[in-house]
């Protein structure tokens, strides 16, 4: 999926909502150790230096070198490009060998993996008591209820150009495979819902829709899904171009540990 990212990981960075410093917190309060965490699929490395804020090493990972080059550098993170051939017991290597990782982190993009080949690598890497794997991503903004009927019909209008993994997303993580014994914050079939709040403005709002993926292929195909009237039509519904609107990102989790 890499490819999906790479012409618009520049607006992707500017676009990613900030997960809140509490997600980390109860995360790290979940694994009895705090030596390494793997951050899987890092991207521009969000996550990563959040979870760094409570372990000694991090490992941020990533098929997408253009995403990678916007990484935000920490003194506890090293970030690693995977290529998609790479193997299991290479890619294990890499990261620290089998029971070495405390947490295992997946931001807005566990719905992109080969889940069968990452949960059985997850379950190797993971230490054993003691070790968690929590995914999360979100899927919808509240802005007011004059906006928000607004985005729903835009929504519709991309779906034809989503990959199919994409349906995860649009479910909430309620039908994502999770083999994995709760610690308290979701389970399968019933993820943890969560808020992202954040102060958005309406260029910050258009960059997010500009870094969708199924708004970049359909550009690819032709097809213009923020056309100059769609983002007047946003506009307006927003209260001008030049506002800041306090929002809430719809975020969900799944979190848990090795079935022993």
């Amino acid at each position: 999926m890499a490819g999906l990212f790479d012409e618009q990981a520049d607006l992707y960075l500017d676009a990613r909502p900030n997960y809140p410093s509490e997600w980390y917190s109860m995360l790290a309060a979940r694994t009895l150790h705090h030596h390494l965490a793997w951050d899987a699929g890092t991207g521009n490395g969000q996550a990563a230096i959040g979870v760094a804020e409570h372990y000694e090493h991090v490992i941020g990972t990533d098929v997408s070198e253009a995403q990678l080059k916007h990484a935000i550098p920490h003194p506890r993170v090293k970030y690693l490009n995977t290529s998609l051939s790479i193997s299991n017991d290479e890619l294990l290597a890499s990261i620290g060998g089998e029971n070495s990782v405390d947490l295992v982190t997946v931001a807005q993009a566990v719905h992109w993996f080969d889940l069968p080949k990452f949960y059985s690598l997850v379950t190797r890497v993971l230490r054993k008591p003691g070790g968690v794997l929590a995914v999360w991503g979100y899927n919808d903004i509240a802005v007011s209820p004059t906006f928000d009927p607004v985005m729903k019909r835009f929504h519709d209008t991309t779906l034809p150009f989503w990959n199919p993994n994409i349906q995860y997303i649009f479910d909430g993580y309620r039908t994502l495979p999770f083999p994995f014994e709760s610690v308290g914050l979701g389970s399968e079939g019933q993820p943890l819902a969560l808020d992202i709040p954040k102060k958005l403005s309406f260029e910050g709002f258009l960059g997010m829709l500009r870094s969708w993926s199924a708004v970049v292929t359909a550009k690819n195909q032709g097809v213009d899904l923020l056309s100059q009237m769609v983002v007047k039509e946003f506009e307006s519904a927003w209260g001008g171009s030049n506002l800041v609107r306090s929002v809430a990102y719809k975020a969900f989790m799944l979190a848990g540990k090795v079935k022993l």
